[in-house]
């Protein structure tokens, strides 16, 4: 059994309970997410989903038979082999920062393209906005330069199909 990191993403109703009625199929079946985001679409009436996971092929099969059976979800399409944007927010706080600190993680901001989003004398609060990939690398950075003074808050992805060239 490979077990594979997967992304799918599924246009369902918006309406209270479908959410939780769709977690509650991943949970019913002891399938485990690893991201999920729901927002709105450009249609009020519908939501999207972005769902990562970690399953083997037949578990995955499973899955989208599953939410394809579920009568609020509308469409799901499965970004195993298509290309797309892919991207998570991910915060970085970094606390009880010296001068130099502070002036340290201003460069490291600007080489990686960070969004200083807050500071003060003491702390500085960063925004990356990247793919899991390179957000786990910034937080690898971060925690190995300023051990135990840092913390990380991050959304799961959102993804999107491609026009011509995928995130690298």
């Amino acid at each position: 059994m490979i077990l594979k990191k997967r992304c799918i993403s599924a246009y369902v109703e918006n309406q209270i309970g479908v959410l939780a009625k769709i977690s509650g199929l991943f949970a019913g079946k002891n399938y485990n997410l690893d991201t999920l985001t729901v927002g709105v679409t450009e249609d009020a009436t519908m939501s999207r989903m972005t769902i990562g996971l970690t399953c083997d092929d037949l578990t995955f099969e499973q899955i989208i038979k599953q939410l394809n059976r579920s009568v609020e979800v509308i469409k799901v399409i499965d970004f195993m082999d298509i290309a797309i944007h892919k991207k998570e927010l991910l915060f970085i706080k970094v606390s009880n920062c010296k001068e130099t600190d502070t002036q340290e993680i201003f460069r490291i901001a600007q080489t990686f393209d960070l969004l200083v989003v807050d500071y003060n004398k003491k702390a500085v609060l960063l925004q990356s906005v990247k793919t899991e990939q390179k957000n786990n690398d910034m937080i690898r950075l971060f925690k190995n330069i300023f051990v135990n003074r840092v913390e990380v808050v991050r959304g799961g992805s959102v993804a999107i199909e491609a026009l011509s060239v995928p995130d690298s």
